[in-house]
């Protein structure tokens, strides 16, 4: 059992690791942009609370090959999976 949380930690940190990058790469894409994202709202954003981190259930991890770069962005204009 202590294993298992030690495990499930593990796997919450990347996650929350990696939706740091991604909200940061996307933050610095809006500006790019020229949308007004203004450093006390994007305080507020939160890697953690979203719909992908489950605390329970099973985690697989198929990375693909990125050339040491990063995966691209979503569109935001295009549909979401789940819809």
């Amino acid at each position: 059992m202590e294993d298992q949380l030690s495990a499930l930690g593990l796997v919450l940190n990347i996650t929350v690791l990696w939706n740091s990058v991604y909200l940061d790469r996307a933050l610095d894409e809006l500006r790019v942009q020229g949308y007004p994202v203004r450093d006390e709202d994007a305080a507020r954003l939160s890697p953690f609370i979203r719909r992908h981190i489950r605390l329970d259930g099973h985690y697989s991890f198929h990375l693909p090959d990125l050339g040491g770069g990063h995966r691209p962005l979503r569109d935001p204009d295009a549909p979401d999976d789940d819809e």
